[in-house]
C-alpha cells in the first residue's frame, strides 16, 4: 500500500493535530514536534492498513458450511 495515499495523509494529519497544537502552544519544542510527526504518519498508515484489511470481504467458506444460492428463498424462522 502506498504510504502517500490521500486517506493515509488525512488520518496522519488528524493524528498530528494535537502534536501541532501543543507545539504552537509552547508545550513542545520544535525538536519534539519534528520527532513526533513521523510517528503520527506511521500510526496513520497503520490505522488505514488495518481498516482496509478488516473491511475486505472473506472469499473462502468453511468446509461443510452451506452457501445460499441466489435464486433460493430464505427459510422463515
Amino acid at each position: 500500500m502506498n504510504p502517500l495515499r490521500w486517506d493515509v495523509l488525512a488520518v496522519s494529519f488528524l493524528l498530528a493535530l494535537p502534536v501541532l497544537a501543543l507545539g504552537l502552544q509552547g508545550s513542545f519544542t520544535l525538536d519534539e514536534v519534528t520527532s513526533k510527526l513521523p510517528w503520527c504518519f506511521a500510526a496513520g498508515w497503520g490505522v488505514v492498513a488495518l481498516l482496509r484489511w478488516a473491511s475486505q470481504p472473506r472469499t473462502s467458506t468453511a468446509p461443510g458450511k452451506h452457501v445460499p444460492v441466489e435464486d433460493e428463498a430464505p427459510t422463515p424462522v
